[in-house]
């Protein structure tokens, strides 16, 4: 019988009613309480508490298993990403640990960008689609799971999976964020010129990823600059941020038409805001 290290006081007071009942004795073991980030026994006030809270979150349930399965108990070594197969396989009474297992939202959102990571596009695609549904955008399937593809990789929970895709296939969803106003403001006038000189040599380009790279790395040599300098502007123009799956990827991701708009936005100034 497995338990809360909570009822080990009260542990002596139950042999002794099974003894006085003739009952046949379990064997009780007790685990360690699962405590907040405070260090204190885990509550309401530590945030949400239902399993379908987490799910609106956007935390999948491979992961949620995984990251409560380590709440208490260790394989050993560093492992951490296992299958539930794994997890019955390596399970030992000696894997259980003494000390108080802390509840880490942050430690969860890692692992779920784990398994974001490993999981298909597909299998992805009917978590994203009801909240890109909520977001206004009504991309096609494909170019969805195009997007998915690209970003799912630097994503934490299924709602920055959405979040991200969003600002692919539609511009309203793009911001600039600080990070990136920062960045043109260091040389507006270099940012400007980079764009017009990308507008330039994208408008005739063959839209695949390969003959895109092959096109800006040529432009980034013609202008004797690296291409960081040739990539980020585009990256800022079309998402708003710093950071992105490669330049190539983006703007195939984007598509032709949609990343020559928003070049051309950026270039006057009126996009992104």
């Amino acid at each position: 019988m497995l338990r809360g290290d909570d009822h080990i006081s009260n542990t002596p007071k139950q042999i002794a009613l099974y003894r006085a009942l003739g009952a046949p004795l379990p064997v009780f073991g007790h685990v360690p309480m699962i405590n907040g980030p405070d260090g204190k026994k885990l509550s309401k006030r530590h945030g949400a508490t239902a399993v379908g809270d987490y799910q609106h979150m956007g935390i999948l349930p491979a992961a949620m298993r995984n990251f409560l399965a380590l709440l208490g108990w260790s394989p050993g070594g560093d492992r951490e990403i296992m299958t539930l197969d794994e997890m019955v396989r390596l399970f030992s009474f000696a894997g259980i640990q003494q000390k108080a297992a802390i509840f880490d939202m942050t430690k969860l959102e890692w692992m779920n960008g784990q398994y974001l990571s490993m999981t298909p596009a597909e299998e992805l695609y009917p978590l994203v689609a009801p909240q890109l549904e909520k977001l206004g955008v009504n991309g096609n399937k494909k170019a969805v799971l195009n997007a998915i593809a690209a970003v799912k990789t630097r994503s934490r929970t299924t709602l920055d999976v959405a979040r991200q895709v969003a600002a692919r296939l539609d511009a309203t969803h793009v911001q600039l964020d600080d990070k990136a106003k920062r960045e043109i403001a260091k040389d507006p006038a270099g940012y400007k010129a980079s764009l017009e000189a990308s507008l330039a040599a994208l408008t005739d380009t063959d839209w695949t990823p390969e003959q895109l790279e092959r096109r800006l790395r040529a432009l980034a040599e013609a202008r004797g600059v690296a291409a960081g300098k040739v990539f980020q502007p585009i990256r800022i123009a079309l998402t708003g941020g710093t950071v992105s799956e490669p330049v190539n990827e983006l703007l195939y991701v984007v598509g032709k038409e949609a990343a020559l708009q928003r070049l051309g936005a950026a270039i006057s100034g009126s996009f992104p805001g």
